[in-house]
This record gives structure tokens, C-alpha cells and sequence, in this order.
């Protein structure tokens, strides 16, 4: 009975190491592997920002905020030159951008404008762009 313990015991502690890492710490990788994965996060941070170019809202520098709520709520705050909202609408996803997600495009008006396209990246958790678009101005959250 013993045995068979220590054996279930066992296969639950190499089942819990054989888990594949959420992105967090582990608890079981030693001390200097869990330095290097961080290490390697901060470089495929470096990569994404290396390769940001451009005016804020375009494909190579796009608006970043949280799910498709966060995209609606950063063009509600838009203001144009006339200090009036935009007229806003998806127009589709446009590959992946410089942040490695899928972007999406949108087709923003001004009264008496030229309609631009302002892509987002809407995989950024908690992140609230605070900037406004060129042309455009940005009433506070």
C-alpha cells in the first residue's frame, strides 16, 4: 500500500514538471533558466519595438489597446480639428503588425476631410494609448 502511494506520488510530480509554461515563473525551472526565459522575453520585446516606425495609428505603428471594447473606446475619444467626434468604422484585419498580432483597420471621417485608416492592435491588456492619431486631438479617459 506504501508503494503504490510513493508511486502515485511520484507520477503527479513528473505530470506537474511535464506542464507546458503559461508565461509565468515556475516554481520547477532553476533560478538561472528562469532568468534566461526572461531574458528572452525582453528581447522578443526589443525585436517588436526595433521594428515600430512611422506616425501613431499606422501599420507599422499601430494604436495598441485591449480587445475590440478598447479600439471603440480610444476612436470615441477622438476629436477632430473641429472638435467634433469622427465617423468611424472596421474595415478588416490587415495581417500581423510589428507587436507579432493581428491588426485591425478602421476607416476614420472628418467633416470636410480626407478619410484615413487607422490600424490597432487590440492584444495589449491594460494598455490605454494616451496619444491621439495625427490630425486628430484626444479627450482624456
Amino acid at each position: 500500500m506504501k508503494k503504490a502511494y510513493l508511486i502515485t506520488i511520484a507520477v503527479l510530480a513528473i505530470a506537474l514538471l511535464a506542464v507546458g509554461h503559461t508565461g509565468q515563473a515556475s516554481p520547477f525551472l532553476p533560478a538561472q533558466e528562469q532568468t534566461e526565459k526572461k531574458k528572452d522575453e525582453q528581447k522578443d520585446k526589443g525585436k517588436a519595438a526595433a521594428k515600430i516606425s512611422g506616425e501613431l495609428g499606422a501599420q507599422t505603428n499601430p494604436v495598441r489597446c485591449y480587445d475590440p471594447k478598447g479600439e471603440r473606446q480610444y476612436l470615441n475619444r477622438l476629436r477632430c480639428p473641429d472638435k467634433n467626434p469622427p465617423v468611424y468604422s472596421r474595415i478588416g484585419s490587415f495581417g500581423i503588425g510589428p507587436y507579432g498580432n493581428i491588426l485591425d483597420g478602421y476607416s476614420v471621417k472628418c467633416e470636410d476631410k480626407e478619410e484615413v485608416t487607422i490600424f490597432m492592435d487590440m492584444y495589449h491588456e491594460g494598455y490605454v494609448e494616451k496619444a491621439a492619431v495625427p490630425g486628430f486631438t484626444i479627450v482624456a479617459k
